[in-house]
């Protein structure tokens, strides 16, 4: 597994917020609210605005309450339950995000597949972490601000799902940080756990109706490393012709 790539490397930060990104992002909208979009569906663009869409598969681990159903709803725009409820089985929800490419200002929409499986379920059935596991591209592995039991089991969830040869991203995502005065988690634990381990921890807890402040910083950061593993994966392979202007690293829906 890659070490992750420094954020704006590849990528613009913050192009979400310029005037330039707002007929790609008006696609992903609808009465400023995000659409929901389904399995096979895609935004469509005007012929003087085009922009690729790449597909990637992200399966969302945790423990049981830590808010992997809130964070795939917060991510797709859609609404978070008031009520915890365990996931039955296994859930899927689609994400759109467009970025620009730093290096030829090419704009793609990522096509992110959330995978959401409830942890009563993935004991009880042994393929349904196989077939999260399946062709997956990045895994968010989650814990709770106010549960320090399930930051301490971040670590072995890391080492029981996967394997230093993976090619596959991987993020920690620390879940209700709005509810900072029941923290059980400190920052030096955070600090040490990513110098430890060598991966990223984001932050995420208050409401979606902020607009994309919140979720921006880890879509972002999944489009570039995604994109930058493609291309190194490609490289490798002698195909680097993958990752220039005219072509993409993967399936592209045109």
């Amino acid at each position: 597994m890659a070490a992750p790539v420094p954020p704006g490397s590849i990528i613009v930060a913050d192009w979400h917020r310029s005037p330039e990104s707002r007929e790609f992002f008006k696609k992903i909208l609808h009465k400023k609210k995000r659409r929901e979009f389904g399995l096979l569906e895609t935004p469509v663009m005007p012929p003087h605005l085009k922009a690729d869409t790449v597909r990637y598969k992200v399966f969302i681990s945790g423990k049981s309450g830590v808010g992997k159903t809130a964070l795939a709803a917060r991510l797709a725009g859609h609404h978070i339950p008031n009520l915890h409820y365990e996931t039955t089985g296994l859930e899927t929800s689609v994400v759109f995000w467009p970025v620009k490419l730093r290096e030829n200002c090419r704009v793609l929409f990522f096509h992110f597949q959330l995978w959401d499986c409830g942890e009563n379920a993935m004991r009880r059935f042994d393929h349904m972490l196989p077939s999260c596991k399946e062709q997956v591209d990045a895994i968010l592995f989650l814990f709770s601000f106010t549960d320090h039991g399930s930051f301490e089991d971040i670590s072995n969830q890391m080492s029981r799902i996967t394997d230093p040869s993976d090619r596959v991203v991987r993020f920690v995502v620390g879940t209700k940080f709005d509810l900072f005065m029941h923290t059980d988690v400190t920052e030096s634990e955070i600090t040490r756990f990513q110098e430890v381990w060598g991966v990223p921890v984001f932050r995420v807890g208050g409401d979606v109706s902020g607009g994309f402040g919140e979720i921006a910083p880890l879509l972002n950061a999944l489009a570039e490393n995604l994109w930058h593993q493609d291309c190194v994966h490609a490289s490798s392979a002698s195909l680097p012709h993958v990752c220039h202007p005219e072509d993409t690293s993967r399936e592209v829906i045109v």
